[in-house]
């Protein structure tokens, strides 16, 4: 079946308030001390943290400067930026899967080579279901798994994905995996003509790989597949070095060609190019 241009809107997976409180914490700095800078009452930032919603004007300039981050990108987030949406089409073999539990979405990609019909699955998300339906709409082979963090959101299904596949080949950074299951440095993964290689990226997970995969058909640009260590105009949290994290994501992601299309764990797909025009952090 021919796949539908994908042009729908997806809210960004951190509205003003949750960037404001994830930069402040990574930088270590008080909720008051962020209030009036912002020129806001303690009360009203916490409002602002928790709903995303401003009551009034904030110094921009003043909030970035104390949580290194960019004002003029900050005010856009709060005016209602969002990356452009996607049309998938160009990736003729790429699906976005999304799950929900609660009130949470997680994402995951299944791509597949057009000739062979051998597939990967990066993440699992909460729920196989929605894999196992595009994998048996288009007969397809599942011959590897990646994960990109093992946290449970994204690992959630997997008992029922290697039930159902148990010759599945699972690739993973955590310390805790088999050793035939460790990505392994400079390892490149032939899915047919598709090529898949990965980049460390540790920062909101110790075990934090991207995913790049790349030699789609019709010169569709590669794609990187982040996990949650960035989102559309954020990043994830991170419990340690942030500035780390962040050089991390500016070596290993956003040093990438400006089309390449990132598949993030949360939220809307965006682009190299959209993250470093826009994203507030960089």
């Amino acid at each position: 079946m021919q796949w539908a241009a994908n042009l729908s809107r997806v809210n960004l997976e951190d509205h003003l308030g949750d960037i404001l409180g994830k930069a402040r914490r990574h930088a270590g700095v008080s909720a008051d001390a962020v209030a009036r800078a912002a020129g806001l009452s303690a009360a009203e930032l916490a409002s602002l943290e928790q709903t995303g919603q401003l009551v009034r004007p904030i110094d921009f300039a003043a909030v970035g400067a104390l949580l290194h981050l960019a004002p003029a990108k900050l005010e856009a987030v709060a005016r209602g930026w969002q990356p452009a949406p996607v049309d998938l089409s160009q990736w003729h073999e790429l699906r976005q899967l999304v799950t929900h539990n609660g009130g949470m979405s997680v994402n995951a990609y299944l791509v597949w080579d057009e000739v062979t019909l051998d597939a990967a699955l990066f993440d699992t998300g909460f729920d196989a279901a929605p894999a196992f339906a595009v994998i048996a709409e288009n007969r397809l082979q599942l011959r590897h798994l990646f994960i990109t963090h093992s946290h449970v959101d994204h690992v959630a299904a997997l008992g029922a994905i290697r039930a159902r596949f148990p010759k599945v080949r699972l690739h993973s950074s955590a310390k805790d995996a088999p050793v035939d299951q460790r990505n392994r440095p400079q390892e490149c993964v032939q899915l047919g003509s598709l090529r898949i290689t990965h980049r460390a990226t540790p920062g909101h997970a110790e075990d934090g790989v991207t995913y790049l995969i790349g030699n789609f058909p019709e010169d569709a640009p590669h794609v990187a597949v982040v996990g949650d260590a960035l989102f559309a105009g954020s990043m994830g949290k991170v419990p340690g070095d942030a500035a780390a994290a962040r050089e991390v994501i500016r070596t290993q992601i956003l040093s990438l060609p400006a089309p390449t299309l990132i598949c993030p764990g949360h939220g809307p797909l965006t682009t190299v190019e959209e993250e470093r025009a826009h994203n507030p952090f960089f």
